[in-house]
């Protein structure tokens, strides 16, 4: 999909609404923190979405469904049978497009933009300022649970998008690679109660929070050229460099790959298991300060 038409506005959206091939899947969660950058629970956005999505909308629970069950850590990238299932359950199959919204931050939906891409999907966007974008330019919204005809999802992984700990290792040992943390400046470096078994960030890493990336008010992405000289340290990477983004558990990283893809740069990998993996072996070294 051109770079260009990853992101679709609210008026777009409704435009398009009643055609049959688009899936429109709100994929709400959310992290609860008693103080900023601290540990959190995960709450399902299933019943927000019960109350009030998008016509014709479909939920996807990241944290539940289209996580790996198996795995120690949360939001862990599921086995392609397990994916493919969830979504063809959704009704996503080979003829439709999707377009991916929640109900406050956009790492929801660019988490699932990501795994469709993982897997081989690549007819996805990202609605810009999700649901409250919707409302404020006067759209209707439903608490009536879609009826959806599901569909055959093939699952095609694409490796070369995943790093895994070993990949991330090999670059702290002095394989040429850029490392990219999406976190706070204040969880990159290591201050306050953190969330994870320890505060820090992986060595050489840069700084590129993903918070910075959109408004907190209006959820609502930055203009292109405010993403530009936000990323302006990654774009700037000399060709042929790997970069792999990172953050606490997979999830704000996509943020930082969704919007380089935007700014042209289709090669960013993300490494899954971040922090939460990392800081948990405690003889994987961290920086702090």
């Amino acid at each position: 999909m051109p770079h260009d038409q990853l992101l679709i506005d609210a008026p777009r959206l409704h435009a398009e609404l009643s055609d049959p091939r688009l899936r429109v899947i709100d994929a709400t969660a959310f992290l609860i923190r008693e103080v900023p950058d601290g540990p959190y629970t995960v709450e399902s956005g299933r019943s927000r979405y019960a109350q009030a999505h998008i016509p014709g909308a479909v939920f996807a629970d990241i944290p539940g469904e289209l996580s790996d069950p198996d795995s120690p850590f949360r939001f862990t990238l599921p086995r392609p049978e397990h994916f493919a299932r969830a979504m063809g359950a959704l009704g996503v199959g080979p003829a439709t497009r999707v377009v991916a919204y929640a109900q406050e931050s956009p790492m929801w939906a660019s988490r699932l933009w990501w795994l469709l891409r993982y897997f081989g999907f690549d007819e996805v966007r990202v609605l810009d300022g999700g649901i409250e974008s919707w409302r404020r330019a006067g759209y209707e919204v439903s608490d009536a649970t879609a009826v959806i005809e599901p569909a055959s999802f093939e699952a095609r992984p694409r490796p070369e998008l995943l790093a895994r700990k070993e990949d991330v290792l090999r670059v702290v040992g002095g394989e040429p690679a850029c490392l990219v943390n999406a976190l706070t400046p204040r969880a990159f470096r290591g201050e306050g109660p953190g969330a994870y078994s320890r505060p820090g960030r992986i060595p050489g890493s840069l700084s590129a929070p993903a918070q910075a990336l959109f408004d907190a008010e209006t959820w609502c992405f930055r203009p292109a050229d405010e993403l530009a000289r936000a990323l302006a340290p990654v774009l700037g990477t000399e060709p042929g460099l790997p970069v792999i983004a990172y953050c606490g558990g997979g999830i704000s990283a996509t943020v930082d790959i969704f919007v380089l893809s935007m700014l042209g740069r289709d090669d960013i990998v993300l490494y899954d298991g971040s922090l939460t993996e990392w800081s948990a072996d405690p003889d994987l070294p961290l920086e702090v300060g």
